[in-house]
């Protein structure tokens, strides 16, 4: 990865009558914008984020989507759905002048880097995603409900078992009635519950540091409040195939899909339907990583990527 930089500007961007978004750019002022969605949803932007553009090409920007990080209020799930953050998006080029962008999306971020672009099709000059996610069913299925556990039968023990058993036949439906209750004590325990299942499921090895941090209040509140609000509507979708049905929209922007093999959180399954209704993307599969983008096959291949398009004019 890049050497870690410093953001030459941050500030904060009001959305709505309620939200305000938290945003930040570094590398090269005057360099080829690039926007990095971040994962969860509710997950935040991290430094790490930074290190995958050369700065010295790039003018990177990342932000926190409503309701996480330093974006406010926090946990809020009024006014929050995949369409809002479209519209963030948009509002956020807008407010920094920028006419096209590549558009940089792992995970969730995948999910709403194709919902932008699909809406605004016009102001994106690449994408780059990783960890492919289409917030169909089967995918939310597979690891909050039945599917990971096969793997991870200890993690998700710990998951499964704060829900009464006449409610696990429907694990999210069961969360999101405590994480959107009134008791404080109750909302925190099924948060970290919650965070801690994915954080210790997203690396081919474990990462103790990783789940610790994951079950942190702040960060656990937020990201399983927001997370589970999302899966439990169906990410806002009018078809559970949305993604993939819109994608005649998108097919021409220059793209690459990178995936690792053993992406237990979103699996490869969803990305190889992805290459094959997008087959002009460029597609790799890494054989040695799983889920998140430090891994150093994955972070590897999302370099080879950011450099191959950081010489094409976005304005071109």
């Amino acid at each position: 990865m890049f050497p870690a930089i410093q953001p030459f500007n941050s500030g904060f961007l009001r959305v709505s009558d309620l939200h305000t978004i938290y945003y930040e750019e570094s590398g090269n002022p005057d360099g080829k914008p690039v926007v990095i969605l971040h994962g969860g949803p509710g997950g935040g932007s991290s430094p790490a984020m930074r290190r995958l553009h050369d700065p010295a090409h790039y003018r990177i920007i990342l932000f926190d989507q409503r309701g996480c990080g330093r974006s406010t209020p926090y946990a809020e799930l009024r006014e929050n759905t995949t369409w809002d953050l479209v519209s963030d998006i948009e509002l956020l080029r807008e407010h920094l002048d920028i006419t096209r962008w590549q558009v940089f999306g792992g995970s969730w971020g995948s999910t709403l880097s194709l919902a932008y672009a699909q809406t605004h099709p016009h102001r994106v000059s690449e994408l780059i995603l990783r960890g492919i996610f289409m917030l169909r069913h089967e995918e939310v299925h597979w690891f909050y409900q039945k599917g990971a556990d096969a793997l991870f039968p200890d993690y998700f023990e710990r998951y499964r078992d704060f829900i009464p058993a006449e409610e696990q036949h429907d694990l999210v439906a069961a969360y999101y009635k405590r994480l959107t209750g009134d008791d404080r004590s109750v909302q925190q325990e099924a948060a970290r519950r919650w965070a801690q299942w994915e954080g210790s499921t997203l690396s081919l090895l474990p990462n103790p540091g990783r789940v610790a941090q994951f079950g942190e209040e702040h960060v656990a509140l937020a990201f399983a409040r927001i997370e589970c609000h999302y899966f439990y509507h169906k990410g806002f979708f009018e078809a559970d195939d949305q993604l993939l049905r819109d994608m005649v929209r998108i097919r021409h922007i220059p793209a690459s899909i990178i995936q690792g093999r053993y992406d237990v959180v979103t699996p490869v399954k969803s990305a190889w339907d992805l290459h094959k209704a997008w087959p002009e993307a460029s597609f790799k599969i890494v054989d040695d990583a799983g889920h998140t983008m430090s891994e150093p096959g994955l972070a590897s291949a999302l370099i080879d990527a950011t450099e191959k398009y950081k010489e094409v004019r976005a304005q071109a």
